[in-house]
């Protein structure tokens, strides 16, 4: 299977607040490359948000804006690329609010999202990431490090392409 599993952090409550950024490209079941980057949000860090991730003013006053980090991820957001995330509603969200914040056009692309796929092939107690990665044996050292959380969210479909194929996993896709 060929995906690239996304994942976001953000400053605040606001969508646009986007603040780290992670990219893992599948290709037929390897992950074969993965992009992390801090972003310099255009709003304030409350202290909640960075009590979940770590992340501080500090950290990111030298990370580049979004537009900066969207010109080199762009080319993985096409009508025929798969994004797959945890909670993709979250993540998709993030991306289409930062891209309007900064007049970016929202491209088009498929969107998988690992907790529907892991409701309707799993039979766990919840579907939190890092549950889902605890039930299949992946490690998630740093849950909240949107790579840590990208790179489970990749295995965690390799594993289900792997284990119960492609057929429950395609009705689940949506075009962004």
């Amino acid at each position: 299977m060929n995906f690239v599993a996304i994942d976001f952090e953000t400053a605040n409550h606001e969508r646009h607040s986007a603040l780290s950024l992670a990219l893992v490209v599948v290709r037929n079941d390897q992950i074969i490359d993965q992009f992390y980057s801090l972003i310099k949000p255009a709003t304030y860090i409350s202290a909640r948000n960075t009590q979940i991730h770590g992340i501080t003013k500090d950290d990111v006053a030298d990370a580049p804006e979004f537009p900066a980090v969207w010109d080199k991820i762009a080319p993985l957001f096409t009508e025929d690329h798969l994004v797959v995330a945890h909670n993709a509603n979250f993540d998709s969200s993030v991306l289409k609010a930062t891209l309007a914040y900064y007049g970016i056009a929202e491209p088009h692309y498929q969107l998988l999202d690992t907790v529907q796929t892991s409701r309707r092939l799993l039979n766990l107690e919840n579907y939190k990431l890092n549950t889902v990665a605890k039930s299949l044996t992946i490690r998630l050292d740093h849950h909240h490090n949107a790579l840590a959380d990208a790179i489970a969210a990749a295995q965690i479909l390799i594993y289900e392409h792997q284990q119960f194929g492609p057929a429950p996993l395609k009705v689940l896709v949506r075009n962004k």
